[in-house]
């Protein structure tokens, strides 16, 4: 792979840089609620490796990786080589007929999972498969309540934005009824309290709300093991042991939706689950399988994989070309140690990233777990008052210095880091040195 870090930020000027009628054409055509970063949103037309190029030819360094969805890195040969000749061969067929690289990624999703996960169904996307991960649930409990934590994020269909929470929450209409409760949140506790003497109020609050405000035989309880969009929040090692007891007792699905902690991002283990020590019932998973192809599914045990009945489909979930793509990429993922390289250079990055504390008061809180980082910006330290109008500055700041970041949280104040997963400590060097002029600059502004 190139090493790019010695050349020009500016590539070449081969491309009109048309970016501000492409913007105006983005308005002007698609849904109001499809928004863009930055003030003046740039269009990405190459990557190479952990790097990006707009259509002016400047050269970021990605550390959001098409929100943690390219994990492997940008035109990498032993992944788009075998996509290629796939797409010569035959590219669809649907799932009315045997399909080769379908039916090896089902055995290779098993032999990574718990035994008990037996069966797989495959979507296009992480919404699809946590609609469908709703379906066996409900149909398996003869149940239409669900119980999900504050903070949440599962998709933008109609059932999973309503087990999502606001400004993802389009609908309240959908007949899944949601229960909500309060989420291992450390840095903003919902009970005001201090972790481990906390007692883990959060996990105890999962038992109190399926007693108090369920049937008390909810379909199930869905979790991602860190809060995606909702800031990449970390929950305290016991947290998800506690609440899978609970959920045991009651005899309660617990579904991991391992959209973005899955393939190795978080360094410890392939999924976000076995880092605290749980096996459940259902996994879903999407994004970064297939490095930037659309993939998604479920793999469940077989008794709610049994949930369905009647005659089902996907027409497009687990075509040649994404199936093909996803076995190259975790075949890249297995022989070239990104795992590990998601441990190191992430425990390298948050250490680097907590010295930035020192300096800049914005700085709240880092968090995280490998290749999955997390910096919440407040406006006071004592006070914790969320400032998303500095992440806004900081990120104007990160483009114009070369630095690709991605922003979440609730309130919209927190910036995500997940790059491709063969970034290096010198990569995480150059983006702590970056982030450090950024939030220079932006308090100067501000």
């Amino acid at each position: 792979m190139t090493d790019l870090h010695d050349q020009a930020t500016a590539m070449t000027s081969d491309w009109p840089d048309d970016a501000a009628d492409l913007a105006r054409r983005h308005r002007e055509s698609l849904f109001p609620s499809v928004g863009l970063f930055y003030d003046e949103p740039i269009e990405l037309r190459r990557g190479e490796g952990q790097f990006v190029y707009d259509s002016a030819g400047n050269q970021y360094l990605d550390f959001f990786g098409g929100i943690a969805t390219v994990s492997s890195g940008y035109a990498i040969p032993e992944i788009n080589e075998p996509i290629k000749a796939q797409l010569d061969r035959i590219p669809h067929t649907s799932t009315l007929f045997l399909i080769r690289s379908q039916i090896e990624l089902a055995e290779r999703l098993r032999a990574m999972t718990p035994p008990r996960l037996n069966k797989v169904f495959f979507t296009n996307s992480g919404t699809e498969a946590n609609e469908a991960a709703f379906l066996i649930t409900t149909l398996n409990r003869n149940s239409n309540e669900l119980v999900a934590l504050r903070h949440s994020y599962h998709g933008r269909s109609f059932a999973t934005t309503n087990a999502s929470q606001t400004p993802w929450r389009a609908s309240t209409l959908s007949p899944l009824h949601v229960h909500y409760v309060g989420n291992p949140y450390c840095y903003r506790c919902p009970w005001e309290k201090t972790y481990p003497d906390c007692g883990l109020l959060c996990a105890r609050d999962v038992e109190a709300v399926i007693r108090t405000t369920t049937s008390g035989q909810p379909a199930g309880f869905i979790a991602e093991p860190i809060q995606g969009v909702g800031g990449f929040i970390t929950p305290p090692p016991e947290y998800f042991v506690m609440v899978k007891e609970i959920l045991d007792r009651y005899g309660i699905p617990f579904i991991s939706d391992e959209v973005q902690t899955a393939w190795g991002r978080i360094g410890v283990a392939d999924w976000g689950f076995q880092a605290y020590g749980v096996e459940p019932d259902v996994v879903v998973f999407a994004k970064g399988l297939a490095n930037g192809i659309p993939i998604g599914g479920v793999i469940a045990t077989d008794e709610l994989a049994s949930s369905i009945r009647s005659l089902s489909l996907s027409t497009f979930g687990g075509n040649p070309i994404a199936t093909t793509a996803a076995m190259a990429n975790l075949n890249f993922i297995a022989t070239h140690n990104l795992r590990e390289n998601a441990l190191q250079v992430g425990g390298y990055l948050i250490d680097r990233l907590r010295e930035l504390t020192e300096r800049h008061p914005a700085i709240g809180d880092v968090r995280g777990m490998g290749l999955m980082i997390a910096i919440e910006l407040v406006r006071d330290r004592a006070t914790k008052e969320p400032a998303p109008d500095i992440l806004g500055r900081v990120m104007e700041e990160t483009k114009r210095r070369g630095l690709i970041i991605g922003r979440g949280g609730l309130h919209a104040n927190v910036i995500r880091l997940c790059p491709p997963l063969i970034v290096t400590e010198r990569d995480a060097d150059d983006a702590v040195r970056i982030l450090d002029e950024a939030f220079a600059s932006a308090a100067a502004a501000g």
